[in-house]
């Protein structure tokens, strides 16, 4: 059997048992274009009852090593979305299946490929930048971070990665980050993060939806205690809010003239990462209990409460945070403006526009990381259209850190400005 064919099989299984009689449908992608901006739900744990049939099924009894090929195949043909989707239908085929895609997919510092929804919370890879753009959306106070250099002619094949609404409190801002562009419930599992700011939206707050890779957490609290015994709290809930950067824009209170200044620093993300071999917290799970590929916090969501609030330890509590800080423009006489070299990436001047590169470390604490590596960019974002903006970030940043640094810039700031 080709190649082609198996993946059309794939297809087929994903969309349900039994539709065998939509081959010829599937076949001339008729349901691909409707969803594929959406992540793919194959990932879903399916009933008991489908499970065993899938369990017994023909595909179930590959030979391990016929089964790896065969995956491994797939996940170098499909580099691209939206066909990455095939590499997605591999998992969803039986628990094999499952282990095989798994060991066949790297994460996204390794290949630079978008698979699973845990790449949003991996690092990007070390040699180029993730390239992407954010749409705004004014009327619904909503922000799209769709994959790709800039906006496609063809909508539905811009690849949304994830979707940020904006939600105004008596004492500030809150930023709740969804997988999809219409639930942005903390029940759900398509429930991230959450970025909150304080009155005067100089100081911002980045929460995770699960806690760092290495994180180690308090085996016993009376929160704990309580929250096992209950019965209302499901596994399928997000464990809670782990508190991961702060973003603090400094005051500008005798309204001088320049862009703004702001310094991110990222609790879990240590400065000795950018050392040739350093290395960030790479997660390769998820939280959400629903998704059997990502389940190793699995029984860490009963032991914290619903919309609890943890200070998890840093990545590496013997170093020193990694610090982000704005790139020093220049001012430019004859523009008569500050200009930041964003290699042809940023068109319109704003002042939300900005390139954000490593502080050195404090002169106390030493570190070995090479001068030309606290000159890089690692995150870069600017206005090239009315509520179009791109973003491109590189290690050892993720799309949700990065995407909520960005969104900071869409507050306002009376006190900074």
């Amino acid at each position: 059997m080709s190649l082609k064919s198996i993946v059309r099989e794939l297809k087929e299984m994903k969309e349900g048992m039994g539709n065998i009689s939509k081959r010829g449908e599937g076949r001339a992608g008729h349901s691909r274009v409707a969803s594929q901006t959406q992540w793919p739900n194959a990932w879903h744990r399916p009933n008991q009852c489908q499970e065993e049939i899938e369990q017994t099924g023909n595909w179930a009894h590959l030979p391990p090593e016929l089964l790896f090929d065969i995956v491994q195949r797939v996940e170098d043909s499909e580099v691209a979305w939206p066909e990455r989707r095939n590499v997605v239908a591999c998992a969803a085929v039986c628990r094999s299946w499952q282990c095989a895609t798994k060991e066949a997919v790297k994460t996204l510092q390794q290949c630079a490929r978008f698979t699973f929804p845990v790449s949003l919370k991996q690092p990007a890879p070390r040699d180029h930048p993730i390239q992407c753009f954010v749409r705004r959306d004014r009327a619904t106070s909503t922000f799209r971070l769709y994959l790709g250099l800039s906006p496609s002619l063809h909508g539905e094949n811009d690849k949304l990665l994830m979707t940020a609404r904006k939600v105004r409190r008596a004492t500030g801002t809150d930023f709740v980050i969804s997988l999809a562009s219409d639930d942005f419930s903390r029940n759900s599992n398509t429930y991230v993060g959450k970025l909150r700011s304080n009155f005067l939206g100089t100081k911002f707050t980045i929460f995770d939806s699960q806690p760092p890779s290495d994180a180690v957490l308090p085996p016993t609290s009376r929160i704990t205690r309580n929250r096992i015994n209950s019965k209302q709290v499901s596994p399928r809930l997000p464990a809670g809010n782990y508190k991961i950067a702060t973003i603090a824009y400094e005051l500008n209170m005798l309204r001088t003239r320049g862009p703004r200044r702001m310094h991110c620093t990222m609790h879990h993300i240590p400065l000795s990462s950018l050392q040739a071999d350093g290395t960030a917290p790479t997660p390769t799970n998820m939280v959400h209990g629903e998704n059997p590929l990502e389940e190793q916090f699995t029984s860490m969501n009963l032991s914290q409460g619903k919309g609890t609030t943890i200070h998890a330890p840093d990545a590496n509590n013997t170093g020193e945070p990694l610090v982000l800080k704005n790139k020093a423009p220049r001012w430019h006489e004859q523009l008569q403006c500050w200009c930041l070299n964003f290699r042809g990436r940023v068109t319109v001047a704003s002042v939300k526009n900005f390139q954000l590169v490593a502080a050195p470390g404090a002169a106390d604490r030493p570190t070995e990381v090479p001068p030309a590596e606290l000159e890089k960019v690692i995150l870069q974002f600017g206005k090239i259209g009315k509520d179009i903006f791109t973003m491109d970030y590189r290690y050892p940043l993720s799309a949700f850190q990065a995407f909520a640094i960005c969104l900071t810039s869409f507050d306002t700031k009376p006190a900074c400005e």
